[in-house]
């Protein structure tokens, strides 16, 4: 579960960095009581940007298709790359 903290305890930077890293969810921090900044570790940042990537991607493929392109036969399609990849 994510842990919302306020901006002061930034001052205490290795604590933070422990939450982050063994929760494995984002720190949101708070100034004044409102929302101000969000807090993650590395790890999580690329997952959530290599899933954002994934979404993407997927997103792309469906308007490919919506607008008519033609699908690929997959068989063919790996078949191509292991030749040309030697695998």
């Amino acid at each position: 579960m994510p842990q919302i903290r306020p901006i002061k305890d930034l001052r205490n930077t290795n604590e933070i960095s422990e939450i982050c890293h063994k929760s494995k969810e984002p720190v949101f921090i708070t100034k004044n009581g409102y929302g101000d900044m969000v807090i993650m570790s590395m790890e999580i940042y690329e997952r959530k940007m290599a899933l954002l990537e994934v979404y993407k991607k997927l997103s792309e493929a469906e308007k490919e298709l919506a607008d008519g392109m033609p699908l690929k036969d997959g068989e063919k399609v790996f078949k191509e790359l292991r030749e040309k990849y030697g695998k």
